[in-house]
């Protein structure tokens, strides 16, 4: 199917060849169904489509299955004329078995290579999503960013982030002249946050080498788009870092990836599996700006599956935006399931020969009810379809050959060595040695000084060495002066020069690197 994925096709009782147009590819879809009814494997077969034409797919791999794709099927396949029948079955002839280009991620760096961002991209919106932070808490959060951005205190992993706010702790009284009260438990709370996540492994996440979007968006000299699998079997353990981290990848994209307009085919297509994780507890503020970063985020030439078991699971907005779909089985045992189908049902563009609640509650595994962009991006009338079979290896990939496609990546070793150059802690670090050599440098020389010379020694550093200690009322007038003065100063500089120097802030808190 020429400018196509193809997805499926008919028989007696289905309609016609059903493909995905690359086209409208851009425009968002959906793939959602029971467990046990086929979603996998129809992520499967649309990583494979997209690649074929030579478009990136970025994937998680929840359940270690889509690890197979890097590895062509075998006729010794125990499915295997099943698989040849139902390709004959829907016309697929050009069915053949093979491998495709694939690379493999991992947050812990156990099943593929380290990805890594740093504090300062995350942004203080998404950690405070990723840590359950209350308002309060998440407007300390916010002071901390701002103080590090205007300080040049670059914020690269956590211990960054935990000096900083001890810091932030110990000069809130300073502060809060320009930005309100600092409350000690606020900052004790995130602290403790910022603890439960290092021991969810959450510290391999953040720091350098950070990951470079080019190298999720390769495109061999094959022509074939590279295959992005994130193993996600041991993150889905800590599932809010899971949701966080893609979101963060998807606000990453939107913010560095140039306007593109309607590209003939996708320049990235994004998989996000188990899509109900992202919206579950999320605050409206997030899921607004979720909406809107779908909604841009296709001139940017950047497609956004969502992967779920209802269809109910995706907020209405954002449902509305996703025009390519494929609907396995739907179950309906209670009266919400009911009323979810039925408004499942009800998103299609009905077919008359058949009911489309009746379908999709009754569709068999590897079958599915879609619907498909067409011509100026109306959506296709609904249609039932037989999923086409995988051409790559069906069930994960053993352990050897998964070490074999790393140590042939095109990133193999970039990411291996965690980088800690100097950044907030070793900043803040330096200044408190700094303020304590000289402590105990005037200490020293105190007591090495008579009686006499220490009285004169500390009258001079009280008062500045402008009056006598028995001039209290000429003391506190110079002390205002003095305080009145380095506040003026500190308005005037944050008026003529900090503000042009302030780090810009993406949609999502990121930061918009390079610009």
């Amino acid at each position: 199917m020429d400018g196509k994925v193809f997805v499926g096709g008919g028989g007696e009782s289905y309609g016609e060849k059903q493909g995905l147009t690359l086209k409208y590819a851009n425009r968002h879809g959906l793939i959602a169904g029971a467990t046990g009814t086929g979603k996998t494997v129809t992520l499967q077969i649309l990583a494979e489509g997209f690649a074929a034409a030579g478009v990136p797919v970025f994937l998680s791999d929840v359940k270690g299955d889509l690890s197979g794709l890097a590895a062509a099927g075998s006729e010794a396949f125990k499915l295997h004329q099943a698989f040849t029948d139902r390709a004959e079955t829907i016309g697929f002839d050009e069915f053949v078995y093979e491998s495709f280009p694939v690379t493999f991620w991992d947050l812990f760096g156990d099943q593929g290579h380290p990805v890594r961002t740093t504090v300062s991209e995350m942004g203080p919106l998404l950690l405070a999503r990723l840590m359950e932070l209350s308002e309060a808490q998440e407007g300390v959060l916010n002071i901390a960013f701002r103080l590090a951005d205007e300080k040049g205190l670059p914020l690269l992993d956590l211990k960054d982030l935990q000096s900083l706010l001890v810091w932030l702790g110990e000069n809130r009284g300073e502060i809060a002249l320009r930005y309100g009260n600092v409350s000690v438990n606020s900052i004790g709370a995130i602290q403790r946050r910022l603890l439960v996540l290092e021991n969810q492994g959450a510290s391999k996440l953040f720091g350098e080498p950070a990951l470079d979007l080019k190298d999720i968006m390769h495109v061999g000299a094959d022509g074939r788009g590279q295959i992005n699998i994130l193993a996600s079997d041991k993150l889905m353990g800590a599932p809010r870092l899971y949701a966080t981290f893609l979101l963060w990848l998807l606000s990453e994209l939107f913010e560095e990836l140039p306007e593109v307009g309607d590209p003939d085919k996708p320049k990235l297509v994004f998989f996000f599996d188990e899509a109900h994780l992202l919206f579950d507890g999320a605050p409206k503020a997030l899921v607004d700006k979720v909406e809107q970063v779908a909604r841009l985020i296709r001139s940017k030439g950047v497609g956004v599956y969502f992967v779920t078991q209802n269809p109910d699971d995706i907020p209405e907005d954002i449902l509305g935006q996703l025009g390519n779909r494929v609907q396995h089985a739907l179950r309906a045992f209670t009266a919400r399931d009911r009323k979810a189908l039925k408004m499942a049902a009800e998103t299609y563009r009905p077919n008359p020969r058949f009911d489309t609640e009746t379908a999709i509650r009754e569709v068999g595994v590897g079958e599915a009810v879609t619907s498909m962009l067409m011509k100026k991006g109306i959506p296709g009338i609904v249609e039932r379809t037989l999923i086409r079979p995988p051409s790559s290896q069906l069930g994960p990939l053993d352990a050897v050959s998964r070490r074999a496609v790393m140590a042939s990546s095109p990133v193999a070793g970039k990411y291996d060595t965690l980088a800690d150059r100097r950044s907030a802690y070793e900043i803040l670090k330096e200044r408190a040695e700094k303020a304590a050599a000289e402590a105990e440098a005037v200490e020293a020389k105190e007591e090495d000084m008579s009686t006499a010379e220490r009285e004169f020694s500390s009258a001079r550093r009280y008062s500045g060495g402008r009056v006598s200690r028995s001039s209290s009322r000429t003391l506190r007038v110079r002390a205002d002066d003095t305080f009145g003065e380095a506040m003026t100063k500190m308005v005037v500089k944050e008026l003529s020069g900090t503000t042009g120097r302030r780090i810009v802030r993406g949609i999502l808190g990121g930061l918009f690197k390079g610009r």
